[in-house]
């Protein structure tokens, strides 16, 4: 698979979504159920060295934010084209409270998590950052397939962006949302 990107299409979220999918259809013994819930209590990391006993793994949600937030951003820029400031309101509405709504099937109680306006303003500034300003780093990646409809970041893909871009209008347009 050299010079091939298997999945830069495919969200964290959706892998976990299709792993709770799979639990919950009864289609595979309790053994395999039990390595597939392991899966999904495993904190995501790119990490390929494990952790010694007694450390934790790293984070990338401590220092990247909540993938849910960080891929629902990403779905609504790359496939709806909308701004930051829209992008924080539906996210507002989405992550407000985790009791209102219905969560997908097999979505355990202690994953459902609930944001502030701050909170959501705050991670998606990071955000904004960062997928700008590593936009060279996607130029340089080798060709991958569009799995979803909400997007591919293959470089030959549906997102064009120049490598030295910048955020300042995205910023700019985050900075209309109120703190609270």
């Amino acid at each position: 698979m050299s010079h091939y990107n298997v999945n830069p299409g495919v969200p964290k979220t959706l892998i976990q979504h299709l792993i709770r999918w799979c639990i919950s259809s009864g289609q595979f013994d309790r053994a395999t159920d039990e390595v597939l819930e392991s899966v999904l209590g495993t904190e995501i990391s790119p990490e390929l060295v494990p952790a010694r006993p007694g450390e934790q793994i790293q984070s990338t949600q401590a220092k990247i934010g909540p993938y849910e937030l960080q891929d629902f951003t990403l779905f609504h820029l790359l496939r709806r084209g909308l701004r930051p400031s829209r992008i924080v309101f539906m996210s507002h509405h989405a992550w407000a409270d985790a009791g209102a709504g219905s969560w997908p099937p097999g979505f355990r109680p202690e994953d459902r998590n609930q944001y502030t306006l701050a909170d959501i303003k705050e991670w998606t500034r990071l955000f904004l950052r960062r997928f700008v300003g590593n936009q060279f780093k996607r130029s340089t990646l080798p060709n991958g397939p569009k799995v979803v409809a909400g997007g591919s970041l293959s470089p030959r893909g549906d997102w064009r962006m120049p490598s030295d871009a910048v955020a300042d209008a995205w910023l700019a347009d985050l900075e209309m949302v109120p703190e609270e």
